[in-house]
């Protein structure tokens, strides 16, 4: 048997062999020794995953027989989608599974933040989605648009419905950049970026390295949002680049949020509070961006004060970085099965509908309320899976999430705050380490592991670390 090697460069590879080891002795400290061989290949298991054609899945959206139910349909091709249908194949490899996604790119967004600091490849974060689509499952290149759960129907947008047995509903959510006045129209020049696009990522480091003296404005709109540190992540990595070529003094830095804190997981606020101090950081809670002029430069934010009146602040900008509102997609929201915010409802323990016992949720859409990232869409895949075909079988859903999710706090380029917790804040850390402390060993596993993890683990229906708890 031999360890799984990679692309990576010697020191990476180095490292990923290191991590295997390290969680080998977690898996064993915690009597988990049957699943270690999860983490090796031998040959013939590498033959196997390489047998039946070719490894890219081509769209059935033209041809494939919609007469008969799919066993189950899952809405979505992102990480939530390709993974949950990975999971549930590995268990029952029989399964007539669709997956309703229209897109023909998957991406690794959880490396744009690293994209705009200047820390890695934008080409690495993109795979053509019929190279991540499960092999054994049928994709189905049209967008949805209704369910009608009553019928058990999927409504297309081409005019078709189809109908299944059991419903996974992952779509992610929606980037609502229209809800900022302006802010379409200029994004991509002006000096105004998002690292939540693909195509802004690599302008936001363009900006960063061309910005000598002025203002770099850092926002975040309210909760929810995907990576809920992702906006903060941007303004540490710019500034610690200003920082290490002697140009931060001439530059003012502001993150405007519109919220009150800094973080929700109070335990990690000191420590992030160090870095805003050392890039000399203005901090303006209740501040909402509304508003952007581009050609002018300038941008209008709603500031609440402490009697909750609001005033417009215009405030000038060289680089405005916008993390832009955020909502369930508009058919999921305008839907049966959303809940009064507009995410599909579910019981946050076992991801089931509340109301359609045959329909889970999970990754972005879904109500439940941790932490929107791929680390949580990890653990959430397994509830899904195993709970799913319990309820398939008749067996009582026994798998529960405890809110599990990880936030990688890139505070400078090469240290990494690994935050992780569950509901309410509690936190769950992999390692036995003071989460709170930046560390290099983090930063390795953000740039090196993580990705690796995501693209041959994640994605393949492999559950390293993921196993879930039980109910009594």
């Amino acid at each position: 048997m031999r360890v799984v090697t990679t692309e990576f460069d010697k020191q990476g590879d180095v490292f990923i062999r290191r991590v295997f080891q390290l969680l080998k002795r977690i898996f064993a400290s915690r009597g988990l020794e049957k699943y270690t061989a999860t983490l090796y290949h031998s040959s013939k298991h590498e033959d196997a995953d390489k047998s039946g054609g070719s490894d890219k899945q081509e769209s059935t959206s033209a041809t494939c027989n919609w007469d008969n139910l799919f066993d189950v349909v899952v809405i979505g091709g992102g990480a939530a989608g390709i993974g949950v249908t990975a999971s549930l194949l590995k268990r029952r490899p029989s399964l007539r599974i669709a997956i309703v996604e229209p897109c023909d790119k998957h991406y690794y967004q959880a490396a744009w933040t690293l994209v705009g600091g200047g820390a890695y490849n934008i080409n690495e974060t993109v795979r053509d989605m019929s190279e991540v689509i499960p092999k054994h499952a049928q994709w189905i290149q049209i967008a949805a648009i209704g369910f009608d759960p009553d019928a058990d129907l999927v409504h297309l947008a081409d005019g078709r419905a189809i109908g299944y047995r059991q419903l996974v509903i992952c779509p992610g959510l929606r980037l609502a950049w229209e809800k900022i006045e302006g802010l379409e129209e200029t994004l991509g020049k002006n000096g105004v970026t998002s690292n939540y696009r693909y195509d802004l990522a690599p302008y936001t480091w363009s900006l960063v390295k061309e910005l000598k003296a002025g203002k770099a404005i850092f926002t975040q709109p309210s909760m929810p949002i995907k990576c809920a540190g992702a906006p903060q992540k941007a303004m540490y990595l710019s500034c610690d680049y200003w920082l290490s070529h002697h140009l931060l003094d001439k530059i003012e830095v502001e993150f405007d949020a519109a919220g009150a804190v800094l973080f929700s997981v109070a335990d990690f606020v000191p420590s992030l509070m160090a870095y805003v101090k050392r890039y000399h950081a203005k901090l303006m809670f209740n501040s909402n961006l509304v508003k952007v002029d581009g050609p002018n430069k300038t941008a209008y934010f709603n500031v609440k004060d402490e009697h909750d009146k609001i005033t417009c602040v215009a405030k000038p900008f060289n680089l405005l970085h916008v993390t832009p509102p955020q909502i369930a997609p508009d058919f999921v929201r305008n839907s049966l099965l959303a809940d009064a915010n507009g995410w599909c409802e579910v019981n946050q323990e076992t991801l089931q509908h509340i109301r359609y016992s045959n329909i889970f949720s999970l990754g972005d859409a879904c109500s439940s309320p941790n932490s929107k990232t791929a680390a949580a869409v990890r653990k959430q895949i397994v509830i899904v899976a195993e709970n799913l075909l319990a309820e398939k079988e008749g067996r009582d859903l026994v798998a529960i999430y405890d809110g599990y999710g990880a936030c990688p706090l890139t505070v400078e380029n090469g240290k990494v705050i690994l935050a992780e917790f569950g509901f309410g804040g509690k936190l769950l850390p992999t390692f036995p380490l003071d989460p709170t402390v930046p560390r290099a060993l983090a930063w390795m596993l953000k740039i090196k592991f993580f990705p690796w993890l995501y693209w041959n683990g994640m994605l393949k229906g492999r559950e390293w670390l993921a196993r879930p708890a039980k109910s009594d």
